[in-house]
């Protein structure tokens, strides 16, 4: 695929659809002319839903329950989650699955964190190379990964307006330690952006955290998603730094982005940038999509 030349050939209309879901887990595809393909939830097995809806998991399709990353991380054993990795994107590919939004490397700050069998360690270091291990695996067996949830996010209770306040020699020892060392490691297709605000600024929003550490500190070159209903002004998400917004907001924020287009505050140049991102993303992916049971990349 050409991205160039699609990116030409798209109305400004289109560009702007382009930056939020459809559905509940899949990209939209600019009325045909580039692929969408289908994210689901992760990370210790897939969680394809029989009816897309969030949070049914009464109508998920049957799929192995691998240990949790909680599990898995007591072995130390970084061979051992290459291994789970390699046969969670088999079972992905099966089910026309191209991203699977994991793995989750939050630090467990506190027992009361209710995701805490969702993340490896309380320990950075061995946090991030676990999650290393796993994209890899992953990713080198054809389906994407979404390392998560950037960054913070070590609670649930008010998760969507919990407010982490950090000092920055701990939120870059602690915090940051475990997903810079698996950005850098294993180059993640995606990176999803967490509920919480950082000192005050929503994660999605936050142009130090997506901007000046993860792209231009860290040299990160792929897309910024936001977790499920995170986003809530995405003129302001995107200019910070993120790509797209997850779920489909079903329009409801396309005027303001519209308008923002217009008016100047968002500028062509960096929708377009956007675009590419999630145009090289679905065209990375597009062998994992079939159309009547044949796989697209016979085509």
């Amino acid at each position: 695929m050409n991205i160039d030349k699609i990116c030409e050939q798209l109305t400004i209309d289109e560009k702007i659809r382009l930056l939020g879901g459809v559905g509940d887990w899949h990209t939209y595809d600019c009325n045909g002319k580039i692929p969408s393909i289908m994210m689901t939830d992760g990370p210790h097995g897939i969680r394809k839903l029989e009816q897309e809806k969030v949070g049914d998991i009464e109508t998920s399709k049957p799929a192995t329950c691998f240990p949790t990353a909680s599990a898995i991380a007591c072995s130390w054993n970084p061979a051992i989650v290459k291994k789970m990795g390699e046969a969670i994107a088999k079972e992905a590919k099966k089910e026309q699955i191209s991203i699977v939004l994991g793995c989750g490397i939050n630090i467990k700050r506190s027992p009361l964190c209710g995701r805490n069998f969702e993340y490896f360690s309380e320990d950075p270091y061995l946090a991030g190379e676990l999650a290393a291990h796993y994209i890899t695996a992953m990713q080198q067996n054809g389906v994407g990964t979404s390392l998560k949830h950037f960054a913070g996010n070590n609670q649930e209770t008010h998760r969507m307006t919990s407010n982490s306040m950090i000092d920055e020699r701990a939120l870059h020892e602690i915090y940051l330690s475990a997903f810079e060392r698996a950005v850098k490691k294993a180059k993640p297709d995606t990176v999803m952006a967490a509920y919480n605000y950082i000192n005050g600024i929503p994660a999605c929003e936050n142009d130090y955290l997506l901007t000046e550490i993860l792209r231009k500190k860290w040299k990160y070159e792929g897309l910024v998603m936001s977790d499920w209903g995170a986003c809530v002004d995405l003129p302001a998400c995107l200019n910070a730094g993120m790509d797209v917004e997850m779920p489909d907001s079903c329009g409801n924020h396309f005027p303001e982005l519209a308008a923002a287009v217009e008016k100047g505050k968002l500028s062509e140049k960096k929708l377009e940038e956007i675009n590419r991102r999630i145009e090289q993303l679905n065209d990375k992916y597009k062998k994992n999509r079939y159309i009547n049971n044949i796989p697209t990349d016979i085509f």
